[in-house]
């Protein structure tokens, strides 16, 4: 793998063997959208860190799971296992109907469930890296949100410090629409001394929703953070949305993950719709053995919005052949 940021010293043990590791490694589909509209959970402002709190919703959670750990097990793979807390920093608390306490509860609780599945499985395969999932502080889909860099820094910092408390191997922000957002949270990253991962999203011509080229968001994230991130993602968004702003500049071997969503849709259509989009698995594999020429450090793959077991097993087997091809 090339380029794994000029910021080495934010690099655990765990995360230079994951990098240096020539595997794929899975991840998991789109957990809120499964949640929701697959096993009919209420996810208040889509915020599934409140399922921890109800006994049923803790089983569908492990079987989910287990579904993907097993794919990985079968593909010989390692795993980036996600913690449930996308939306669950404090400053959401309100929104979901919960206290700033509760909010922080729920996210100590989600590390607690993660290690839990990790012991499950770990015999079987490895390694599997606990994933600290962060999403942006507002609606990463409107372009016209704005938030400078020291803002999103303070913001995000409480989150990002609490799940580094509970072991986790590196923070993610996915689905992060704003290049200051994400600089301010690399920043945070960085004096947490926690490993992070920066996923932008975009809309159906490639670009983020405030109309940044993917290329200048992760060329200026690197500039102004020292190469902090450990590598980049796409997430949130259909393979044909992005696939041909790929090229074979530098910048594309920053991009080392990408969870995609199984529809077409756009994001404006996706918040409209009141069924689930799950679009066509097998395309969807198809689809990713492609993005895996046009990324030649693509890392670790999964699915997000309207996707599942289906969809990753698609696109697992449809890589992998590729790759033994």
């Amino acid at each position: 793998m090339t380029n794994q940021g000029q910021n080495k010293a934010f690099h655990t043990e765990a995360t230079r063997h994951y990098l240096a590791d020539p595997r794929i490694y899975l991840t998991d589909g789109g957990f809120e959208t499964a949640m929701l509209f697959l096993e009919g959970f209420d996810l208040p402002a889509f915020a599934a860190c409140v399922l921890l709190e109800e006994d049923a919703a803790r089983a569908a959670m492990n079987r989910y799971f287990d579904r993907f750990l097993a794919m990985a097990e079968t593909a010989g793979t390692g795993f980036v296992l996600d913690t449930n807390t996308w939306r669950s920093g404090t400053h959401w608390a309100e929104a979901v109907g919960r206290s700033p306490a509760q909010m922080q509860d729920l996210t100590r609780e989600a590390g607690r469930f993660a290690k839990a599945i990790r012991a499950r499985w770990q015999d079987r395969v490895s390694p599997i890296l606990l994933n600290g999932v962060i999403g942006p502080a507002g609606d990463a889909y409107d372009g016209t949100l704005a938030m400078d860099a020291a803002a999103a820094e303070a913001i995000h910092a409480p989150q990002i410090a609490l799940l580094a408390e509970c072991g986790v191997d590196l923070v993610s922000a996915l689905t992060f629409g704003s290049m200051p957002e994400a600089i301010g949270f690399t920043r945070a990253s960085v004096k947490a001394g926690v490993p992070v991962a920066i996923s932008y999203t975009v809309e159906t011509d490639g670009r983020l929703p405030d109309g940044t080229p993917l290329a200048r968001a992760v060329l200026e994230t690197d500039a102004a953070t020292g190469g902090a991130p450990i590598y980049y993602m796409i997430n949130c968004a259909h393979p044909e949305h992005f696939r041909d702003v790929l090229t074979d500049e530098a910048w594309c071997r920053r991009i080392c993950g990408v969870r995609a969503n199984a529809s077409r849709l756009s994001h404006a259509e996706l918040d409209e719709a009141e069924t689930l989009d799950d679009g066509n698995p097998e395309e969807f594999g198809v689809l990713h053995a492609d993005l895996s020429r046009k990324l030649p450090a693509l890392k670790v793959v999964g699915g997000c919005c309207g996707t599942d077991h289906r969809h990753v097993g698609c696109m697992a087997d449809a890589m992998l052949t590729s790759t033994v091809a």
